[in-house]
């Protein structure tokens, strides 16, 4: 019986007071946990130290990560109970993507792609312009 991939968005928050070393550890498992279970990992986006909204557990600051991947919808429990268990996990947000948001994903995709061909184009100029003086 082959289970259905569906694709999620999944944000969490690292208590602020981790060491880097630790941080790694952790975006580490979970991409672990959510290859070892039938999951890809499409892209891994850490945003770094940031101040939080609010007080979370005496915390004035966590390290944020938001994650794109594609699973089985029998891996989002287990998933979740092991954020839940991390002590160093203050908050995270599993959202299944619906057509809209796969849409808007893979559009913001392409334009960043377009603008780094840009970019490459540009710079490549100005080093011809360069070598030509």
């Amino acid at each position: 019986m082959a289970s259905n991939k569906y694709q999620y968005e999944l944000t969490y928050v690292i208590s602020g007071v981790v060491q880097q070393n630790q941080v790694d550890d952790i975006v580490r498992k979970v991409n672990h946990l959510i290859e070892s279970n039938d999951g890809d990992v499409l892209e891994v986006d850490e945003w770094g130290n940031q101040r939080l909204a609010y007080e979370i557990d005496r915390k004035r600051s966590g390290y944020y990560v938001n994650m794109y991947f594609k699973a089985p919808g029998s891996l989002i429990d287990r998933l979740e109970r092991e954020l839940q268990i991390n002590d160093d996990v203050l908050r995270y947000l599993t959202l299944r993507m619906d057509e809209k948001m796969q849409r808007h994903y893979e559009r913001e995709k392409k334009r960043e792609a377009k603008k780094k061909e840009e970019e490459a184009a540009a710079e490549e100029e100005a080093e011809d312009e360069t070598d030509d003086e």
